[in-house]
């Protein structure tokens, strides 16, 4: 079972086009592939193979779909170094990284297929006092074909977040990639497809967003998107029209709340990656930080000093890459530019760091909180940072974004975090780390206003690709016989009276 090295999509799977595009390696500009841009006539055979082939998906049951995940799950990890070295030249980012973001993708993909049936087979559930009489059982059954549009920061982990967990439940793929790493998918698809040649459980259709958008109209019984919120409209407006179901990501402005008693230097370090890891180009990441007043100094003072070693370029040793896409470093430096035309102070670096295609590491202090650096979403190595009274001046002044993904906060008080948590309105929160929730499959991920909504990991994530079947079996006759068109008084009065007495008090 060879693996083809240009990763373009065999013949079979592109009997029509609409010409091609190039996949760009960013550090370079230089062309890696050639990708073909598939129209909707293509996008819409992609789906009816899939929807063949979900059916013998469907009857292989949890077990069956199980060993051919893990056998998909060993193929890639034994070839994670090949799938790194396609994301690195399609993204920019650190070869490290690439496989940091294998291992997390493989993570998802084993708890997936280990526990769908144990979240997704159909079980006995309490029927209650008056429908005793019933048995009552709840089964979840898949969808049939979903179609998954990626992003290209994370272009593995986060589709995968999807496919992994749709795939488990029973249902076919077809994988619609940003144009930025069609490589990617291909190269999941074509790993896929040697162990399973025959069957088009998962597709890859490549091209530009008219590509997506056919995608939507295809057909498919549920979609998965991951981008932008003004996309995930055009998205929400397209499959409205049939009714189609939707789960969107759509990013964040995550906030990171480091309380007075808080270990600083973790935190400063935890602040340095999840804002400055992949060239800040993170959903879940942190670009806004609120600081007690009494630490404010000095934790600016140790961010600085860390975040200031950090080393931008495309070689080995380099701490992050280029901006993947090119035209975020103009969304960049109009964020810098706005923040300090409106009095923010330049802690570190400023308009200068900004240069195609790196930018490099960006610390605000005293941002005003109506700033866009403040209330749009960076995609940049930049961290606004602010003071806060205390944690529940921080948690006031985080909930102002429209935005609610992710967050974080460092405190030694266990349960004043807690608290603090539970008042954050967004779908996570890790203390004392960032991202921590991210690499825990068992744990949903999603987020709530313009972040999105739905969510893809975790038991929450297999029935989102799920529909529930409520099935109930009259094991025998009901001592009243309500459900008749000639019920008698008598079972009347004796239900009355069990409604005042079962319910009628307080």
């Amino acid at each position: 079972m060879s693996q083809r090295t240009d990763h373009t999509p065999s013949d079979a799977q592109a009997p029509t086009t609409s010409g091609t595009f190039a996949s760009l390696d960013p550090r370079t500009g230089a062309v890696l592939a050639e990708y073909p841009v598939h129209d909707a006539e293509h996008v819409a055979a992609a789906v009816a193979r899939a929807r063949d082939a979900a059916i013998w998906w469907a009857d292989l049951g949890f077990d069956g779909r199980k060993k051919w995940l893990q056998k998909w799950k060993s193929a890639i990890a034994s070839d994670a170094r090949s799938l790194a070295a396609v994301i690195s030249a399609e993204t920019g980012k650190p070869i490290d990284d690439a496989i940091l973001e294998i291992m997390l993708a493989v993570e998802h993909l084993d708890w997936a297929s280990k526990n769908a049936g144990k979240v997704l087979k159909r079980r006995k559930v309490p029927s209650g006092m008056v429908s005793a009489n019933q048995e009552s059982t709840l089964g979840y059954e898949p969808y049939g074909v979903v179609g998954v549009i990626g992003p290209w920061n994370y272009p593995i982990y986060t589709p995968m977040g999807s496919i992994s967990y749709a795939l488990a439940a029973g249902n076919a793929i077809v994988f619609k990639p940003s144009e930025l790493t069609p490589g990617v998918a291909v190269w999941l698809a074509d790993k896929w497809n040697s162990l399973v040649p025959n069957q088009p459980v998962l597709q890859v259709v490549t091209g530009l967003g008219a590509t997506g958008g056919a995608l939507v109209a295809a057909g498919v019984d549920k979609v998965a998107f991951t981008g932008s919120g003004p996309t995930a409209r055009k998205v929400m407006e397209a499959c409205a029209k049939t009714l189609t179901p939707l789960v969107a990501e759509c990013g964040g402005k995550d906030a990171m709340l480091v309380a007075a008693d808080a270990d600083l230097d973790a935190a400063v370090d935890f602040a340095v990656f999840g804002g400055m890891g992949n060239a800040g180009q993170t959903c879940a990441g942190v670009e806004r930080i609120f600081v007690a007043d009494e630490v404010y100094d000095p934790f600016v003072r140790k961010l600085t000093e860390q975040a200031s070693r950090l080393r931008t370029g495309g070689g080995t040793g380099d701490s992050y890459g280029p901006m993947t896409l090119d035209r975020q470093n103009e969304v960049v430096r109009g964020q810098v530019e706005d923040a300090l035309d409106r009095g923010a102070r330049a802690v570190l670096g400023g308009r200068e760091s900004v240069r195609h295609p790196y930018i490099e590491p960006v610390i605000l202090g005293d941002v005003p909180e109506d700033s866009t650096a403040m209330t749009e979403e960076t995609f940049g190595p930049i961290v606004a940072v602010n003071r806060m009274r205390d944690l529940d001046d921080g948690v006031d002044k985080a909930n102002r974004s429209s935005y609610g993904l992710g967050a974080s906060i460092f405190s030694k008080d266990r349960a004043r975090a807690l608290a603090a948590a539970e008042r954050l309105r967004t779908g996570m929160v890790s203390i004392n780390s960032v991202l921590g929730f991210a690499g825990v499959p068992s744990l949903p991920f999603g987020g709530v206003g313009e972040s999105g909504f739905g969510r893809i990991h975790g038991a929450d994530g297999l029935r989102e690709f799920s529909r529930p079947k409520a099935v109930t079996r009259q094991k025998f006759r009901a001592p009243l016989n309500l459900l008749t068109m000639e019920r008698k008084g008598r079972d009347m009065k004796i239900a009355e009276w069990l409604l005042r007495t079962m319910h009628g008090r307080d």
